[in-house]
């Protein structure tokens, strides 16, 4: 009698924290194609996109911006039609490639893209002609490794995740360094492949959080780690931290306004979630495993319909 009660009390509860958990929609990049993928787990819209995407964002009209090909970026309506793209080049002088895996639509209107293999950030208005370039600094130089993920900030200062470097730094608007990161190894020995398996210092991504604190999205750090102005580290999920799961490539941080974090989980394995949410005491309470849809090279997803996320 006492195991039937406990076993209808683990039901109720079970049941209770189904009900309580979020019900997101998602749009991914992943398996030749940008999909939005509802609380049910079907697909509500997509189309093609063969280059794996680094970087994507819904735009308050509904349309989808994203890094489309090896030095492109893309803007595709509800329609699926091509509404707007930008096709980085090589500067004179560069005689390498360019890749681009950065971008983001900025508040006037223009269109904030990264070209690596240039080493620069431009601003581009709608009729694909740079208005502003602002210089990087990259101490090992890689057409494919310069930066990954970067952000302008409401300051006017960049947010730049350089992923040859291990650093991340942000500039003023003239290119000048005004902070800086430099990721550690965290007390385990460097190692090959982009798996669980993988480890080094090949950053992703950041954002800056309202308090003034820098969230970071380790790449192949195998965590998310938390900084303050001085570079000191107040809080972080390590690779194996959370129960059942395993952080591989985390590639984007998405820092939602009751302070939970959704941490983007790449190369982890068809049994690993790609997308998980954790409060600020690491409880998960939210995860997206659709290797149907998408796949172990997910790397850059959104969650939809909040407001006051910070991406």
């Amino acid at each position: 009698m006492r195991f039937l009660l406990s076993a209808v009390a683990l039901a109720f509860s079970l049941a209770a924290a189904a009900q309580d958990a979020p019900k997101y929609r998602v749009l991914a990049q992943d398996r030749g194609h940008i999909a939005i993928v509802g609380p049910d787990g079907k697909v509500e819209w997509e189309v093609e996109c063969k280059h794996n995407a680094h970087d994507i964002q819904m735009l308050p009209n509904g349309n989808v911006l994203f890094n489309s090909g090896g030095a492109a970026v893309s803007e595709v309506n509800p329609k699926k039609e091509v509404v707007w793209k930008y096709e980085a080049k090589p500067t004179p002088g560069n005689k390498g490639r360019v890749e681009v895996h950065a971008c983001q639509r900025l508040a006037d209107g223009n269109t904030m893209v990264v070209e690596t293999g240039n080493k620069r950030i431009v601003e581009v208005d709608r009729d694909g002609k740079v208005v502003k370039e602002v210089p990087l600094t990259v101490n090992k130089p890689d057409p494919h490794r310069d930066t990954r993920n970067a952000r302008k900030l409401d300051t006017g200062n960049y947010l730049v995740a350089h992923e040859g470097d291990g650093c991340v730094r942000e500039y003023d608007g003239s290119g000048k360094v005004v902070w800086e990161y430099k990721l550690d190894l965290n007390d385990r020995p460097r190692s090959g492949g982009h798996g669980p398996e993988g480890h080094g210092t090949e950053v992703y991504s950041a954002v800056r959080l309202k308090s003034g604190n820098t969230l970071i999205g380790g790449g192949n750090n195998n965590r998310v780690v938390e900084v303050d102005k001085d570079g000191k580290v107040v809080w972080s999920v390590d690779q194996k931290e959370l129960p059942g799961i395993t952080l591989a490539w985390v590639t984007t941080v998405q820092a939602l306004p009751n302070g939970n974090v959704i941490i983007g989980n790449c190369h982890a394995g068809p049994d690993q979630p790609q997308l998980i949410e954790v409060t600020r005491d690491k409880k998960v309470v939210w995860t997206f495993k659709d290797h149907k849809t998408f796949g172990n090279s997910t790397a850059t997803a959104q969650v939809l319909d909040l407001k006051d996320v910070i991406r």
